[in-house]
């Protein structure tokens, strides 16, 4: 399988061949011919230093010809070498097969009058190729050496057997045409000699009339059809011509007599065994007077092994580029400057272009995200410019306008002389690998946040049937995945639970994402939630993943869900329906996949009933409410929750308190504890900070603003008062039909904010849903 650098060397030695013919047409000489030929070969294979031995007359010795590149005072030191076994040329040409010296200063076959004359001269190791002949006979040898102790590789070995036989060809060529040349000079004195010599030639040679009709030729056309000359004469040359070929040859003879040109064509003739063969058919006009053409001269040489060479390399480049395109990663191929030569079809696939858009200036624009465009074309131009590999991340865009990141590797090509000639780049889709990385950074920044974020408690501390209820109700809710709601006055332990249900679920090892919808401002919820894109509003300067992206695969818990806004609600339920949403200002559907826990100190029906909240959300949301009792629900669990909770602060503080003043528990046991367990928590925390002893115990004034003294009562105008807003907030309710919010509710009637009158429905203990049937 041959490389891209290989095809290229193969290519190079082609059109080198043909520029060999028409040196031999033109008459040159064969060591000038040669030469050509090496400076070719170490062009394209600079690791390597060509020479080319021919064998003399008398067949016993090598005479080097050419070798441009070997130093020259090794190449003068040997004019000729005798054919016999060891070195490397010489074994080659005695033994007619390859000869390769892996390390000429330790090979048992060199000879040692040769090897420090080689060593000194830089020169490690050597293959060497045989030249021989149609009929088996040796030309000569082409050898390859190197200055440094190497085994030449399959591919190296293929390539100096191709350049063996174009130097083969070549010097066959040159003495088909010396010869012919020699026997055209001799025809003055001997025809017969000519004759002789033309059919000794190993080419096809003849000659024919200015109308291209055959008047001689030579043997080898008898020996190699199998017909008689005079089958040959006339145009009874072109029955042996294929028909496949027939036409383009004739049409380029007419053409060419026309104009009195020499001209070469490749055509296939038919062997006396039925086989066709590939021959370099050259015609050569001789101008008579008026520069008509008298008559033409004519030679075709056998190029078949040539060309089924050729058709081998073709093959292995189809197959090679069909590697290529097979390869799932995008693939680049660049010239010095970055010019885009070549794209495998796994990139146009993904990028849903066509080859010929690579021609295109603004090529990469049609696949780089805009933001990444200026730090990819930066990167480019400055390891350009240095002519070393680099690597980044970028986004790629797919034919569906969807961007993956990609991590791009670019890697520079050199010579054998060190010159930069192309530029490398391959793609390869990190889109999953980002995602994870992300999720793992998102759900970090969770943890800190969660770590950071001062909790009510650390567990659930308690053993009253009110609480066991709920743990209860926790455990049969935990393993599934339906949306709980949690309902209860402020204080109680409503983040707790949520945690506790998430702790307990199969999305345990997950992020537990907590958002309180009352803290964020109303024009900033969506983004919170949601997200937005760069420039979706002002100050938007950058992406920002929303609570719900950070909460995928993982819990998300909407603290004060009913102060949500009306629109923010609308998102919300389709994202429990759906579990799909849009970032602000964004069009890219996002899917996510996340566990809806919320919890409200509201009467969230009392909303629904007012208009401001979704009864549709409701429902979505209270699949699973569960009732958190207040602390005077449960007084059985104050003396545990003191006692863990002094234990925490004493520990915080640094004190040691052994015991806690029973009037101190008494107290906290017939307190009613309106903020719950929060402001127990900070009662206790007070009292730790205050106490001097190792008893614990809490200032009794602390509570007596919530006990009446006794014998003590009410003020008759006060009851009188508040009777009387009882009274006036009935009728409010009772002619709004229960409506307490919105430009029809019972709180524009009394002019009143909404929240307030709230407040005081629930201080009098007025149930506002008997007013609805009214």
């Amino acid at each position: 399988m041959l490389s891209p650098e290989s095809r290229t060397r193969t290519e190079a030695f082609l059109a080198v061949e043909q520029r060999t013919l028409r040196m031999i047409g033109e008459g040159a000489p064969l060591k000038e011919i040669l030469n050509e030929l090496c400076v070719a070969f170490d062009t394209q294979v600079p690791e390597g230093l060509s020479t080319i031995t021919l064998k003399d007359p008398d067949g016993e010795w090598l005479i080097p010809v050419v070798g441009p590149r070997i130093p020259s005072v090794y190449a003068k030191r040997f004019t000729r070498m005798p054919i016999q076994p060891g070195g490397s040329c010489n074994a080659s040409a005695f033994f007619k097969k390859r000869v390769v010296i892996s390390d000429i200063a330790t090979d048992p076959t060199w000879p040692e009058e040769h090897r420090q004359p080689a060593i000194d001269a830089g020169l490690k190791a050597t293959l060497s190729q045989p030249l021989l002949s149609s009929t088996n006979d040796i030309l000569g040898t082409l050898a390859w050496w190197y200055t440094e102790t190497r085994t030449p590789s399959a591919q190296e070995i293929e390539l100096v057997e191709a350049a063996g036989q174009i130097v083969q060809s070549t010097i066959e060529r040159e003495r088909s045409a010396s010869s012919l040349r020699m026997a055209l000079k001799e025809s003055e004195k001997s025809a017969s000699e000519l004759k002789t010599l033309i059919d000794t030639i190993p080419t096809l040679v003849w000659c024919g009339k200015p109308d291209g009709s055959s008047e001689f030729v030579n043997q080898r056309w008898i020996a190699y059809t199998g017909l008689t000359a005079q089958d040959l004469l006339g145009l009874g040359w072109a029955r042996v011509i294929h028909p496949d070929d027939y036409f383009e040859l004739t049409t380029k003879v007419t053409d060419s007599f026309a104009t009195a040109e020499t001209f070469e064509v490749e055509a296939r003739l038919k062997r006396l065994d039925g086989e066709y063969r590939w021959f370099l058919l050259r015609f050569e006009p001789v101008p008579g007077q008026l520069n008509k053409v008298d008559r033409w001269y004519g030679s075709a040489t056998d190029i078949h092994v040539m060309r089924q060479g050729l058709e081998t390399v073709r093959q292995e480049q189809a197959e090679l580029w069909r590697m290529v395109d097979s390869i799932p990663a995008a693939i680049h191929f660049m010239d010095a400057q970055g010019k885009v030569l070549y794209v495998n079809q796994a990139s146009l696939e993904y990028t849903g272009l066509q080859a010929k858009d690579a021609d295109d200036p603004n090529f990469r624009d049609k696949i780089f995200h805009p933001d990444d465009e200026k730090a990819l074309r930066d990167s480019r131009n400055r390891s350009f410019a240095a002519g070393v590999p680099f690597q980044l991340e970028t986004r790629a865009r797919r034919r569906d306008g969807v961007y993956h990141w990609f991590l791009i590797h670019y890697k520079p090509f050199y010579d054998g002389s060190g010159k930069l000639i192309r530029w490398y780049a391959t793609g390869t889709d990190i889109e999953d690998r980002r995602r994870v990385e992300n999720m793992v950074r998102n759900e970090n920044v969770a943890l800190r946040e969660d770590v950071v974020r001062s909790s009510m408690f650390e567990e659930i501390v308690g053993s009253s049937e009110a609480l066991r209820k709920v743990l209860v109700q926790v455990s049969k809710v935990a393993p599934t995945s339906a949306s709980v709601l949690i309902l209860g006055e402020t204080g109680t332990g409503k983040e707790l639970i949520a945690r506790a249900i998430h702790n307990a679920s199969p999305r345990a090892k997950r992020a537990f994402i907590k958002v309180n919808c009352a803290s964020i401002p109303s024009a900033l919820i969506a983004s919170e939630l949601f997200g937005h894109e760069k420039g979706s509003f002002t100050g938007a300067l950058q992406r920002h993943l929303g609570r719900f992206e950070l909460a995928d695969g993982g819990t998300i818990f909407l603290d004060e869900v009913g102060e949500l806004p009306t629109e923010t609600q609308a998102v919300l339920l389709r994202v429990l329906q759906e579990r799909q949403f849009e970032r602000v200002g964004g069009s890219q559907t996002i899917s996510v996949d996340v566990r809806v826990i919320a919890a409200t100190n509201r009467d969230i029906e009392a909303a629904v009933a007012e208009g401001i909240f979704r009864q549709d959300l409701l429902y979505r949301l209270n699949v699973f409410p569960i009732q958190v009792p207040s602390l005077r629900e449960r007084t059985g669990d104050i003396p545990l929750l003191v006692a863990y909770l002094v234990d925490r602060y004493a520990h915080k503080a640094g004190k040691k308190l052994r015991n806690i003043s029973k009037q101190t528990m008494s107290l906290f046991e017939s307190y009613s504890w309106p903020g719950n367990i929060r402001e127990l928590q900070n009662v206790i925390e007070r009292a730790v900070i205050l106490c001097d002893s190792e008893t614990f115990s809490a200032d009794e004034s602390w509570f007596k603003q919530a006990f009446s003294k006794p014998g003590m009562t009410r003020v008759p105008l006060l009851e009188e008062l508040v009777e009387r807003e009882r009274e006036m907030i009935e009728a409010a309710l009772r002619e709004c039909h229960g409506i307490v919010g919105g430009k029809n509710g019972a709180a524009s009637r009394l002019g009143i904010p909404r929240q307030t009158l709230i407040s005081k429905i629930k201080k009098l203990g007025i149930n506002q849903h008997r007013f609805k049937a009214v």
